[in-house]
């Protein structure tokens, strides 16, 4: 392959004809022996398949994969974004609309081999990249797969997914592989990140894991109206504001770029715990859908600091 030609694919093909991406997928496996691959940082050894707080020991385990069309349009195009979901989450959002896989289990173990041919089978179908959902606790994992799928032909770009709890050391075995980051950016406040989603020191974590993000990536970059590189920082709109959004959009705003994709999402509703009801004021304000006025909230928040991408 000519050097220009190598050059316009994703770069993780690069780091697989150089040898450093099976040293990266090397060096992760190693941080599962004492597990410190997110910011829970439970100590066990995955290698002999202990388990900690995200339920998964050394096989990552995929509740589904399918070209997927509810993504944001730079992601979803034609043909879908290849979404592979993976069972456990290293948060526990008390709302969680996905709670079945994140919480119950739901999903089997798979061998990093398999994964890669989901990967393949998910290029197969014409999809326009690759989406790990909820990868946070399985970068070692998707590592190992990523370069095995490589060898065998892997040319998409690969999305990062998750919760924004993400350790910037596992972060950087990430550089030159992952293409579009797509993170949260959940809560303002980490009192009720801990309270809602069992997340110690979620704001900090949140805020130079995305810092880490964007310095990899950028902001995002659109070709022929698929996105290509960069990063969409989601976030979700919570009843009585309880996400504080004004202090997420200042921090984006001002610590990440002005010139971010934000999608600022409106789907909240009571799911999981949330609607069960009880258990004090913060889950009780939970148990019901968001306002409009409380989403133009939001919205105001994002103009207001000078955002301007992602959202109405």
């Amino acid at each position: 392959m000519a050097e220009a030609e190598l050059n316009q694919l994703p770069g993780y093909v690069r780091l697989s004809r150089s040898g450093e991406l099976e040293e990266r997928a090397r060096r992760a496996h190693e941080m599962l022996r004492d597990c410190v691959v997110c910011p829970q940082e439970c100590h066990v050894n995955r290698v002999e398949d202990e388990t900690g707080f995200c339920r998964t020991g050394l096989l990552p385990r995929v509740s589904s994969y399918s070209p997927h069309f509810g993504e944001e349009p730079p992601l979803v195009g034609r043909n879908g974004s290849g979404t592979i979901f993976f069972s456990g989450c290293n948060m526990r959002c008390e709302f969680c609309q996905n709670f079945e896989v994140s919480q119950c289990g739901v999903g089997g173990a798979v061998p990093c081999e398999d994964l890669a041919a989901i990967m393949l089978h998910l290029q197969d179908r014409r999809c326009h990249n690759i989406n790990f959902v909820s990868p946070s606790h399985v970068v070692p994992q998707i590592l190992r797969a990523v370069a095995l799928a490589a060898l065998q032909g892997l040319s998409l770009p690969l999305v990062y997914n998750s919760g924004g709890y993400d350790s910037v050391d596992t972060l950087r075995l990430l550089d030159g592989v992952i293409d579009i980051y797509m993170p949260d950016a959940k809560y303002g406040r980490d009192d009720v990140a801990l309270e809602l989603s069992h997340a110690p020191d979620y704001t900090a974590r949140m805020r130079a894991a995305l810092a880490e993000m964007h310095r990899q990536v950028g902001d995002l970059k659109v070709r022929d109206g698929i996105a290509v590189r960069g990063m969409i920082i989601r976030h979700l709109v919570l009843p009585g504001n309880l996400a504080n959004s004004e202090i997420v959009m200042k921090f984006i705003a001002d610590e990440i770029s002005r010139d971010s994709y934000v999608n600022i999402m409106a789907q909240y509703h009571p799911a999981w715990r949330a609607a069960e009801g009880g258990r004090g004021p913060v889950l009780a304000a939970l148990q019901r859908p968001i306002t409009a006025r409380e989403y133009r909230y939001a919205i105001d928040c994002a103009k207001e600091n000078g955002l301007s991408r992602g959202f109405p």
